[in-house]
């Protein structure tokens, strides 16, 4: 029977951030993922690494700071995958904050982030026009503009674990499902087995970590692990729109009538728009927008881009995901008012649960479990490693300068990046915004000739 000393269930960021962690402590993990890794929460964000200026209203500001800092070391260890952009706040007369104290919540977003962000700005209706030609005029009186950074979420989370796999002590696998932990003196021993049904296998493992977001609250009773419901679930929807759906210079928030916060994010020869905050009301794996959904999203643009001309042509694709947020006693439980604050919980002495928090923010989350769980192995924890760069970017970067894609580069990186289905290649691996089954070719190469590997 193979040892272990930790075993994760679940590849998004914090697994994945976790893995690379403790693989960098000199720990020996595993890591068991249900899909592929980055398929669900951690594909489905806004793709930004932000501090949540939203958050400001909130008084979450330990939490912005937090997030801030995260963003900008980012920035620096991995600019092949997020990058830094400017965001526009325009203001109308029936704003819920006039331009001058929207100002001074800029110039607190920036001293919270101790002024590594690229400077904030105040431009009045004029200005904002020059720069978001499509926005509309009635009642405008300007905008804020401030800098965060943009992402591409699956890639990241990743880059986190080819970083982690370098290591010969770890390992990662996807398509297994935990079916069974039975608690023995000193840990556990968790059986997984394929989704195929052909291979099953039981490891011994001193201590478990579960990094499942919202999908924990299900699982962990299902395993017999002690637990009572922890989450509140949100659900967010995003539209890629064609490029020249809506005229804009720069990156747009929108603060609507119903005080939901819409983004729309010119990236990738795309233009990303999102989110909407609903009740979960649907099986959440592999989670889906509804018609609903999407037609709020397409109001909100008709609204502030009258002359956009917007229909549901404009739409390439849509994605949704599933935000896990953590109870708080006694605390407003409205989705919009949740905090975004993580917290851990230990169910037993030998079991960890890793929920809420910000795609962000990962890196600390993850770093807070690894220095509990690392010296309970009689190891010393290094809490600089994680701030070290990337060591293995992924073949076909996200930004920046692309290599041609060839028939034996995607060979090269289906044996290299783990890749088992036709979906992880085209929508993780190669970054693609297109449904999958739509597609004819992928950067030149035909999706026929694609399919032949799989």
């Amino acid at each position: 029977m193979k040892q272990f000393d930790v075993v994760i269930v679940g590849g998004g960021i914090n697994g994945a951030g976790l893995l690379r962690d403790l693989a960098l402590n000199n720990v020996k993990t595993l890591l068991i993922e249900k899909g592929d890794f980055a398929s669900q929460t951690s594909q489905g964000s806004s793709k930004m690494l932000h501090g949540g200026i939203r958050y400001l209203e909130n008084f979450d500001f330990a939490l912005v700071q937090e997030a801030l800092e995260e963003k900008n070391l980012w920035l620096k260890l991995a600019p092949w995958v997020c990058f830094e952009r400017d965001f526009y706040l325009p203001t109308y007369k029936y704003s819920k904050y006039p331009l001058w104290m929207l100002g001074c919540g800029l110039f607190l977003y920036d001293f919270l982030s101790h002024f590594q962000n690229r400077p904030f700005g105040i431009l009045n209706k004029e200005e904002t026009l020059q720069k978001i030609p499509s926005l509309a005029h009635e009642d405008l009186t300007g905008s804020g503009k401030y800098y965060d950074g943009v992402v591409d979420d699956a890639k990241l989370t990743l880059e986190c674990l080819y970083d982690a796999l370098i290591e010969p002590h770890v390992d990662a696998l996807s398509y297994h499902e935990v079916i069974e932990t039975k608690r023995v003196p000193d840990g556990y021993l968790v059986t997984y087995e394929s989704q195929d049904k052909l291979h099953r296998e039981t490891v011994f493992a001193k201590f478990v970590v579960f990094t499942t977001g919202p999908f924990s609250d299900i699982l962990l009773p299902k395993l017999q692990i002690p637990w009572r419901p922890q989450m509140v679930l949100s659900k967010g929807i995003h539209l890629w729109l064609k490029p020249d759906a809506i005229e804009a210079k720069g990156s747009v928030v929108l603060t609507t009538r119903d005080n939901r916060v819409v983004f729309v994010i010119p990236q990738r020869h795309a233009i990303l728009v999102g989110t909407t905050e609903t009740p979960v009301d649907q099986e959440m794996f592999d989670i889906k927008a509804t018609d609903k959904e999407v037609n709020y999203l397409v109001n909100v643009l008709r609204d502030y881009f009258p002359k956009a001309n917007l229909d549901h042509s404009s739409i390439i694709s849509t994605f949704a995901g599933v935000r896990p947020l953590v109870k708080e006693e006694g605390h407003d439980e409205s989705l919009g008012k949740v905090s975004r604050f993580h917290k851990i919980f230990r169910p037993d002495s030998h079991t960890y649960v890793l929920l809420g928090g910000k795609y962000t923010t990962f890196r600390r989350m993850t770093q807070e479990l690894a220095q509990e769980i690392v010296p309970r192995l009689g190891k010393i924890y290094s809490p600089n490693l994680t701030m070290n760069a990337l060591r293995q970017p992924s073949l076909m970067p996200t930004f920046g300068k692309q290599p041609e894609l060839t028939l034996s580069m995607i060979q090269k990186i289906m044996k290299v990046e783990r890749v088992t289905t036709f979906d992880d290649l085209i929508k993780r691996r190669l970054s693609s915004l297109e449904d999958p089954h739509h597609l004819k070719e992928i950067m030149g190469v035909p999706v026929e000739e694609i399919k032949k590997f799989f």
